[in-house]
């Protein structure tokens, strides 16, 4: 018997950051809800291992040295392979507008601004994986 707060399967995340210290402080907050979290450091090595690996969610570090979150979720959404993964912003960029650019002009699936709380992150995910989860069967039941 599963528990109430487990996922109903293995959902695979993978979390898009320059920070090493991140990447294990969400692993370890979503892997003790039953996800499976892959950490991909910047957003070139992100890219390769979200195509590689098509995940069930990304989680998106928008200011990276190397190729900025945006760039990525341009990328992404622009492959037909990759552009029906969802897309969690998890960023320090707090600012109103940018969390409006985020969810209303780019559409990103939510926004989540750094610091955040583990309670936080979790209901994120748990709501927009089951979002996916719906859109899914609904194709199905449209057919």
């Amino acid at each position: 018997m599963q528990e109430a707060w487990m996922p109903k399967e293995e959902k695979h995340i993978i979390y898009v950051e320059d920070e090493p210290e991140m990447i294990d402080l969400v692993r370890l907050i979503l892997e003790s809800k039953g996800y499976i979290v892959t950490g991909a450091s910047g957003g070139r090595n992100g890219i390769n291992l979200i195509k590689s690996q098509k995940p069930d969610l990304v989680l998106l570090d928008l200011m990276m040295p190397d190729l900025d979150g945006w760039d990525v979720y341009q990328q992404l959404k622009s492959d037909s392979s990759t552009d029906d993964i969802p897309v969690i912003v998890v960023t320090a960029k707090a600012q109103a507008i940018d969390k409006v650019l985020g969810l209303h002009i780019a559409k990103v699936n939510d926004y989540i601004s750094k610091p955040f709380s583990p309670q936080e992150l979790i209901q994120s995910v748990e709501r927009v994986l089951s979002q996916g989860e719906a859109d899914s069967s609904s194709e199905v039941t449209n057919l």
